[in-house]
């Protein structure tokens, strides 16, 4: 059952989306707190608890509505209606401290931060993209909350401006009928099976995720690509030759056309090891002294000869499968 229990803060029940969700869950323990970055009993949990504590839902609400400068797919991330995943991706940057990051939380002011969104893109003089999902999972989110279509609802009522958001799940049926006036960006992450079987726990399979990409394609969005992380497990240039081949195969033509593709190595971390050994120590270790240097303190990443024969197999094969659909990036 999920969720376990729910933490919240008292306050946010005097939301009309705090009192749903109160609705909602009123057969699991609620737990009041003071606050959702500070939940006592979960800060002195052990490594080893990492996954059960996912079990937990955390609602609040969010007082940080900072927009970081972003100078990839969008112009701004915005902080935004979830923070965390009931997911467990074993490399997620999320992960920066478990016993704060690991749960999904969710906030109830969704007023107050679209409204802001709106009005700092009606104020633009020119059409600004806003990344809303850089801190969770909105896809997954949605199915809790349905906030994924109020926000795409709302916005499409903006005169200006965008919203991009990626995901690993393939729950889009309830958006494909939304009158998002084009303006909505949606982005599929994608790796092959064996590494979404091996690493990252809980999400869609790739079949299915490309298969939401189609019917996203179809609905009119724009979108996105994400080949991301980009994991060299052993065999990885089989697995990511594989990769690419599915998607050639499965694309919709349409999708193809229109996608543009993101590639994101991954990064890991001596936060992620101790974590990892000890919450899912039969999981496969990412971490290889023989692949991997240092990249600034206790974070690590591929050595700079691999990650190449890594971008030019993802490179070639784009462009001999896939039309040489436009890659925005390479990190």
């Amino acid at each position: 059952m999920y969720p376990e229990g729910v933490y919240y803060e008292p306050e946010a029940l005097s939301y009309e989306l705090g009192k749903q969700l109160q609705e909602k869950f009123r057969g699991v323990p609620w737990i009041p707190i003071d606050s959702h970055n500070n939940i006592a009993e979960l800060r002195g949990s052990s490594n080893k608890e990492f996954g059960n504590m996912k079990r937990y839902l955390i609602i609040g609400i969010r007082k940080t509505h900072k927009y970081v400068e972003n100078h990839k797919i969008s112009d701004f991330l915005v902080p935004y209606t979830s923070s965390g995943c009931s997911a467990a991706c074993l490399y997620c940057y999320l992960v920066c401290n478990y016993n704060k990051c690991s749960y999904l939380r969710l906030f109830v002011n969704r007023e107050q931060m679209l409204g802001k969104l709106m009005k700092t893109a009606a104020g633009a003089d020119r059409d600004l993209t806003f990344e809303i999902g850089s801190n969770s999972d909105l896809v997954l989110e949605n199915t809790i909350t349905g906030n994924l279509v109020w926000t795409i609802e709302n916005f499409a009522k903006s005169e200006k401006g965008f919203l991009t958001f990626p995901t690993k799940f393939d729950m889009v049926d309830p958006l494909l009928n939304l009158d998002h006036g084009g303006r909505t960006i949606f982005r599929m992450s994608v790796n092959p099976q064996e590494v979404i079987s091996r690493v990252e726990f809980g999400t869609s399979p790739l079949k299915n995720r490309i298969q939401a990409l189609n019917k996203m394609c179809d609905a009119g969005y724009r979108v996105g690509l994400l080949i991301a992380p980009v994991v060299l497990l052993d065999d990885w240039q089989k697995l990511y030759t594989q990769l690419i081949d599915q998607l050639a195969e499965e694309l919709s033509p349409k999708a193809k056309k229109a996608l543009t593709i993101e590639i994101i190595f991954m990064t890991y971390s001596y936060v992620h090891r101790a974590i990892n050994n000890e919450a899912f120590p039969n999981a496969v270790e990412l971490y290889s002294a023989s692949q991997m240097t240092v990249r600034g303190r206790g974070k690590y990443c591929y050595r700079s000869e691999l990650r190449a024969q890594g971008e030019e197999l993802l490179r070639a094969g784009i462009s001999q499968k896939l039309g040489g659909c436009p890659i925005l990036y390479v990190v």
